[in-house]
């Protein structure tokens, strides 16, 4: 007689070595966005600071919010745009660097407060052709100036490429904030702690 077997599939969530998965675990976005372009600008010296903040280059979010970006990948990728990405998960202890720097609640949340990037539910981005060859955006990134806000940056033939961006954002679920045209807040963020795990 043949004793009955009993298979127990892993759940469609489980990763590899069968932990669950969870929406506020942090990834590596280049896993979930592969055809994204690094630069990182806090993991060098070029930035408004001139000065190396994290360790190592690596764009991280959490699961969720990764997801919903590459749902505006994907919109981008249908237009000939990639996205670049300029800052990602920053831990609360490099934000107290930046603050230091440029303590003006305009352009860099009080650590005291914290910032959206450190609850691994933000990011700074711009988009590149489908090469990776820059295309005209309003300002540089980082630019502490009128003309980085919203209202006007996204208008004009100066405003094109930003306002592709901006569109393929909001429908995946990510608002801007008025001063700075890259920055986008995933629509959710308050559901995740603050963080201080180091890149």
């Amino acid at each position: 007689m043949i004793a009955a077997v009993s298979i127990v599939w892993p759940a469609s969530n489980a990763s590899p070595d069968n932990r669950v998965e969870r929406d506020d675990d942090f990834v590596d976005v280049m896993t979930v966005v592969p055809d994204a372009v690094l630069d990182l600008r806090y993991a060098t010296t070029d930035n408004f600071m001139h000065e190396k903040v994290y360790e190592h280059a690596v764009c991280k979010l959490r699961r969720k919010v990764a997801s919903k970006l590459a749902i505006a990948a994907k919109r981008l990728r249908e237009q000939d745009r990639r996205l670049i990405l300029w800052d990602c998960y920053r831990p609360a202890s490099a934000q107290k660097v930046l603050w230091k720097h440029n303590p003006d609640a305009r352009y860099v949340a009080n650590p005291k407060i914290g910032s959206v990037h450190s609850r691994g539910a933000a990011v700074d981005i711009g988009i590149v052709d489908k090469r990776g060859k820059p295309v005209s955006l309003p300002t540089p990134y980082d630019a502490t100036s009128r003309e980085s806000w919203r209202d006007r940056a996204l208008v004009g033939d100066k405003g094109r490429e930003a306002r592709t961006l901006d569109a393929a954002m909001t429908e995946a679920g990510f608002v801007g904030i008025r001063t700075e045209w890259w920055h986008y807040d995933f629509k959710a963020a308050g559901a995740f702690p603050l963080a201080d795990e180091p890149l």
